[in-house]
Parts: structure tokens; sequence; C-alpha cells
């Protein structure tokens, strides 16, 4: 039996579309992406924050977000830290999204790092005061300055740019 009878004997073809292999994948939305990067971002750069803080590069751990919260000494160690990373992976994707919304058509590495730079002046100086065992920026160690400002500006890099970076993609494409 030749390669044509036996296609048609099955009633299979090559190009048939219930084929696995020749079903369209769906595009995954814009915001979709934004909201993903948003979340994968928050949970590596975190976590790198907290091997900083285990390695004592930096006194201030990812549990900072969960400082205002009288939820007992648990928040003090790794179940803590480790929900506080999961934590800021779900924050992240809202931050993620304000910079979808409002920065989205700049495709420069260097607003990402504004951004990051924003992002830290929010949480070390604006919102100091909700965090009850955070120092000033006056009282900090320059090596938890540094350390800190270095995480939020490669996260800002990270999602600024990724996300940018496929919002042009997707304004470049030729429409099929």
């Amino acid at each position: 039996m030749s390669d044509k009878e036996k296609q048609n004997h099955e009633g299979k073809s090559e190009d048939s579309p219930r084929l696995e292999q020749n079903k369209k994948e769906e595009p995954v939305s814009a915001m979709g992406k934004a909201i993903s990067i948003g979340f994968i971002g928050g949970l590596f750069w975190s976590s790198l924050a907290y091997l900083a803080y285990i390695l004592n590069f930096t006194e201030v751990g990812p549990n900072l977000i969960l400082q205002p919260f009288a939820l007992g000494d648990w928040k003090e160690g790794v179940l803590g830290q480790v929900i506080s990373i999961v934590l800021i992976g779900i924050v992240s994707i809202g931050v993620a999204l304000t910079y979808y919304a409002i920065l989205k058509k700049f495709n420069s590495m260097l607003i990402g790092i504004g951004f990051g730079i924003a992002l830290w002046s929010l949480v070390f100086l604006l919102l100091q005061p909700i965090f009850p065992t955070l120092n000033t920026v006056y009282e900090l160690s320059r090596g938890t300055i540094v350390t800190t400002i270095c995480f939020y500006i490669l996260y800002g890099v990270f999602v600024g740019y990724s996300i940018s970076f496929d919002y042009n993609e997707f304004q470049t494409s030729p429409k099929s």
C-alpha cells in the first residue's frame, strides 16, 4: 500500500488541522506577558535579595513586606522570607502593570533604571514610616543602601526592558 493510500485509508493526512503539530498556538496578550514578567521578576530578584541578606550584604530581607503586619515571630524566619518572596511576586504584578500602563512605549534601559530608582525611593524614603524595623536611609549601612539600590535597578531594568521590548516587537511585527 502506498503512502497516499495509507493516508486515505486511515483518514489522516499530513496537513490535517486536528494533528497536534499543525495547531497554531494562541498568542499571549501583552497584558498577560506583563503579568508573567512582573511575577517572575518579583520572585527572581527577591530571591536573589534574600541570598544577599543571608550573605550579610544587606540588613534588609524580603520579609520587609510583612513588617507592617502583626503576624508573629515566624515572619522573621525562613518561612517568613519564603512567603515574602511569593508576596513580592504578587505585588510585582501590579508594579509591572503600572509600568505597562505608563512607560511601555519607551524602549530604553535608562527608563528601567529610573523606574528601579523610583521604586527604591518609594519604599525606603516615602513608605519607610510604615515599616517598623526599617531604619531611615541615614541609619542604614552604606552596603545595605548600595545593595538594595542595585537590586531595585536590576528589577526595574528587567521588568521595564522586558515589557517595552515585548510591546515594541508586537508593534513592529507584521499582522497576519
